[in-house]
């Protein structure tokens, strides 16, 4: 199967934000999307995005896609990518179209200078595990991730 990635165009914001969706189902968190495609449009395609995104198309078909955005590493000083999200709709899964959009990932960081290229994985999600550790990623126990969001973060934000 032919595997072709590309950046996401402004056209293909409905497409996208469906494929979130559909992650999201993936998830069992559909009903957590509050996000429009209006919204993803400014993030990706404003004057100053805060986000890129890749679609994979396999034998011409959109298969999957890959959001991400910069990051930069205090202790090595340098930019790195962050993978938001990473997605393969059910029948493209085991055809290379995730691998495809990793090794896109990783020419982007090292082309951008960067020294990293991480993300996170849902705990019950041991396939995604194998897969990246096929990859050559390391797991990192000791991290944990914390959020702050909605009345928390609204808080903390008018805290003195």
């Amino acid at each position: 199967m032919a595997v072709r990635v590309r950046p996401a165009a402004a056209t293909d914001v409905d497409v996208l934000h469906g494929l979130i969706v559909e992650l999201a189902r993936f998830h069992g968190g559909e009903a957590d999307v509050i996000g429009t495609p209006a919204m993803l449009s400014r993030a990706l395609f404003s004057d100053c995005p805060s986000a890129e995104a890749l679609l994979a198309e396999a034998d011409h078909e959109l298969a999957g896609f890959a959001v991400f955005h910069a990051t930069f590493s205090t202790w090595e000083c340098l930019p790195g990518l962050w993978l938001e999200d990473l997605y393969v709709s059910a029948r493209f899964r085991g055809s290379g179209v995730g691998r495809a959009l990793l090794a896109e990932l990783a020419r982007l960081t090292v082309e951008r200078g960067g020294a990293r290229l991480e993300w996170h994985r849902a705990a019950w999600n041991e396939p995604a595990l194998r897969f990246y550790e096929g990859l050559g990623a390391e797991l990192l126990p000791e991290e944990r991730l914390h959020r702050l969001r909605g009345a928390a973060l609204e808080q903390l934000a008018r805290s003195d």
